[in-house]
């Protein structure tokens, strides 16, 4: 309701006159539409605790773009990939990979230099071996009537077992009566004695 009738004053205040209408906004210069762009950035990093190493450059000429990137990969490569992009050809990439740690390069000790005088070679007679004979093949092999089948004994009888014993009884223990305690003939007199943690009294 307030909200509506603050609105109703603010259009009448307006009508009236009382509140200078708004200049016009100022329209923002567009500017022209490069037909020939150019740029050409890069960037580097190195952390050492991390080690996180990776690089990037790239160039603009018009509608050409070529650039090249690197990263070490997890498996112990550096990526290198080199990019063109033309609108004839498109994009295409060339990557190569690299060992982050170049091979130890293996020398080999020299071997000793032996001076030896070179042995006579004598050949040997030819001779001639005797032609191979065959041995009989052997007798067939012959099998025997297959052994009888197990028999099993009959079960043993099932056990059995004797009839639990009796169970132990106790007699009842007799009560113990104690014999009144002597009491001398004479005066009676009874001493009575209460104690407590918080109250003690006797009489």
């Amino acid at each position: 309701m307030q909200f509506t009738l603050l609105f109703a004053a603010c259009v009448a205040v307006a009508s009236a006159g009382l509140i200078p209408a708004a200049a016009p906004l100022a329209v923002a210069q567009v500017e022209e539409y490069d037909p020939h762009p150019q740029y050409t950035y890069g960037y580097d990093v190195k952390d050492a605790i991390s080690g996180d190493s990776k690089t990037q450059v790239e160039s603009r000429d018009g509608d050409v773009v070529q650039g090249q990137y690197s990263l070490n990969d997890a498996d112990g490569y550096r990526r290198i990939v080199d990019y063109t992009a033309d609108p004839i050809n498109g994009f295409n990439a060339v990557v190569r990979r690299e060992p982050l740690v170049a091979p130890a390069a293996v020398v080999a000790a020299p071997a000793p230099v032996v001076r030896a005088a070179a042995p006579v070679a004598v050949a040997a007679p030819v001779v001639r071996a005797a032609p191979l004979a065959y041995a009989a093949a052997p007798a067939p092999l012959t099998y025997a009537a297959a052994p009888a089948p197990l028999t099993y004994a009959a079960a043993p009888a099932p056990l059995t077992y004797a009839a639990a014993p009796a169970p132990l009884s106790y007699a009842a223990a007799a009560p113990i009566v104690k014999a009144a305690p002597l009491v001398a003939a004479g005066p009676a007199i009874v001493k009575t004695q209460f104690a407590s943690p918080l109250i003690s009294y006797a009489y």
